[in-house]
């Protein structure tokens, strides 16, 4: 079966699907605002949004981005039609309670909720694809890349060990939970004052286990300035 015909008969498998874009950040890394910025002449997060406004499996989008551009991140949503855009909210001091806004915000039928960072914005429609198909059968479901380097367990600048590479996997977004499962990993982290690095990590919390995915090297996430240099070239690759 060929990939337009999988990703057909998956859009038809995995029910309706909101994506939950990330994107409230300081930027403290960037040296400036990393979602604003300019890449290949649009802003990084017209270009996440448009990932998954073109995606068949999602249905609608949800915005979480920082009270201050609130307004500004609506008008690029009308500017660049992204119409499955349904919200675009202000976001909590950290990931993971805006994580939580934004899944309390989507459409209360939605099965599943997908939850990308605002600063990935090269995703593609096979990774999106791959993931949702993924967690509509397990629940849970994330890409992810094998470490190519060699890793290194350190306490204070000393080795401690070498970790087994084979094992290890650099993970990104989307992440993709059923509904209910996500909202109520991140609420019981929050209860806990657990703070996560990613989403997949409140679901692995409740016992529950998280499927990998196929991801891709140029899904990368924008944090520092050689960051957006990088995918700069990736895109000036794409064109040529």
């Amino acid at each position: 079966m060929g990939w337009f015909a999988r990703r057909r008969r998956a859009r038809r498998e995995t029910g309706f699907c909101s994506a939950v874009v990330v994107a409230a950040g300081a930027s403290r890394r960037m040296g400036q605002d990393k979602i604003l910025a300019e890449l290949g002449g649009i802003p990084v997060i017209a270009r996440t949004l448009l990932a998954f406004e073109r995606a068949e499996q999602v249905d609608e989008i949800v915005v979480v981005t920082r009270e201050d551009q609130v307004a500004q991140v609506a008008g690029l949503c009308r500017d660049f039609q992204i119409s499955k855009a349904a919200k675009v909210i202000r976001g909590g001091a950290t990931r993971t309670q805006s994580a939580r806004m934004g899944t309390l915000e989507a459409d209360q039928s939605a099965q599943l909720i997908a939850i990308h960072d605002g600063a990935r914005p090269l995703v593609s429609q096979e990774v999106i694809a791959e993931a949702i198909g993924k967690a509509a059968q397990t629940g849970a479901a994330a890409p992810a890349v094998p470490v190519k380097d060699t890793i290194k367990q350190a306490v204070d600048g000393v080795v401690e060990r070498t970790l087994d590479r084979a094992a290890l996997y650099a993970v990104q977004t989307p992440q993709v939970f059923e509904a209910s499962l996500i909202r109520a990993a991140l609420q019981k982290a929050l209860d806990d004052g657990v703070e996560l690095t990613d989403d997949c990590a409140a679901v692995e919390r409740l016992g529950m286990r998280v499927w990998l995915t196929p991801g891709r090297g140029d899904n990368l996430k924008l944090t520092t300035p050689e960051d957006l240099i990088w995918a700069e070239g990736l895109l000036e690759r794409e064109v040529v």
